[in-house]
């Protein structure tokens, strides 16, 4: 991966300055990720930003310029998302094991709502006995569910939504106005996409006062940033089926998305300094002014969290083929505080600038107080 030259012309302006380690994201590339959700053919649709990925108000009001609305899961973020402008039906909530005061709190910000279960649905009814909600749905195992770095979404091994046993018996349908799906994460399947909506799509013709199917999010955003989501044939293939669905439905029905990681993901960058480095052997490992709980996906998905790797010396972007097996690791006596293991790098000295891509998204969201270090600075340029 290579910097362009306004990350990397940031970094070198403040590579003596006061900052330990940060995230610099490129707003540029946040609104073009957002411009290609709103490309997407079919009309009648709303685009929901999951602020799970990245709550940052700068970040929000890109989001909010681009014309996104946002789609959150607790109160905090309710609040925090309120505070940019966002209101009404510009927010969807859906969250699991809603106590009373929450599920009235989330209300009465006259937001959009998705319950998670038959209990959560009685529990709304007895509240607001007149007025129409959301659920979100399991569709169980009639598409085989994908295991993914985040665990299953759909299907048995899934604590999430209604089955189709519980969507069955529901009772009045007609105080039902959403479904909501979510299959995955990090997915670049469309066909697991498509074959999932259409599952959704056959639920829907039981509800007779459906306004909107909403499919979720976890478009794909690879480790190493070389694949790339197929935006177009998703496009495609979602606009042909919503198209469809409406037809048989009678309706035309709007689609909602909920695009998280892919909006911000690429266009972010955790930068750091090398501060000591160990000789093993042929290896090198390498300590930076940082911990993994500022940076928390290495430590939370240590398997699958690769971020690319690039080295700044001396103002310049290092490129060399003499590759040394390289473990980069955090400034605290936790095991495993450990960014990258087993990587191949150039001989690096102490004072090199490393910088992590693909971390605009799940990563400054995700700090952790765990060790006491201080939640990183962020920077927009």
């Amino acid at each position: 991966m290579t910097l362009n030259n306004k990350i990397l012309n940031f970094i070198n302006n403040n590579a003596e300055d006061e900052f330990d380690s940060y995230y610099i994201y490129d707003n540029q590339k946040i609104s073009e990720q957002c411009q290609i959700f709103q490309n997407i053919s079919y009309k009648n649709k709303s685009i929901h930003f999951a602020t799970m990925a990245n709550i940052n108000p700068y970040f929000l009001r890109i989001v909010k310029e681009a014309k996104i609305n946002v789609f959150v899961n607790s109160i905090l973020h309710l609040e925090e998302i309120s505070k940019v402008g966002f209101k009404n039906k510009e927010i969807i909530f859906t969250s699991s094991a809603l106590s009373n005061k929450i599920m009235k709190h989330a209300e009465s910000f006259n937001v959009q709502i998705n319950l998670d279960s038959p209990n959560q649905l009685k529990q709304w009814q007895k509240l607001f006995p007149e007025k129409a909600v959301g659920i979100r749905c399991n569709i169980g195992n009639k598409v085989k569910p994908y295991s993914t770095h985040a665990g299953f979404f759909i299907g048995e091994k899934s604590r999430l939504g209604f089955t189709p046993e519980e969507i069955a018996q529901i009772s009045d349908k007609s105080k039902i106005k959403g479904l909501h799906l979510y299959v995955g994460t990090d997915i670049f399947d469309i066909d697991y996409f498509i074959n999932c909506y259409k599952e959704l799509a056959d639920i829907a013709m039981d509800f007779p006062k459906l306004e909107y199917l909403n499919f979720g999010g976890g478009f794909g955003v690879s480790e190493n940033g070389e694949k790339q989501f197929n935006i177009s044939e998703y496009n495609t293939r979602v606009t042909e089926l919503m198209n469809e669905i409406s037809l048989s439905y009678g309706k035309n029905l709007k689609l909602i998305l909920e695009p998280g990681r892919i909006i911000g993901g690429e266009a972010g960058y955790f930068v750091s300094n090398i501060t000591d480095i160990k000789k093993r052997g042929d290896k090198q490992l390498v300590g930076i002014n940082a911990s993994t709980v500022q940076f928390p996906r290495p430590l939370l998905y240590p398997e699958t969290a690769k971020h690319p790797v690039m080295i700044i010396r001396d103002g310049i972007q290092l490129i060399s083929d003499k590759n040394h097996s390289t473990t980069i690791y955090g400034c605290s006596t936790y095991s495993r505080d450990i960014f990258s293991e087993n990587i191949n790098l150039p001989e690096l000295r102490i004072g090199d600038t490393i910088v992590f891509g693909n971390s605009g998204s799940y990563s400054a969201s995700s700090h952790m107080q765990f060790l006491g270090f201080p939640k990183p600075k962020e920077f927009f340029v």
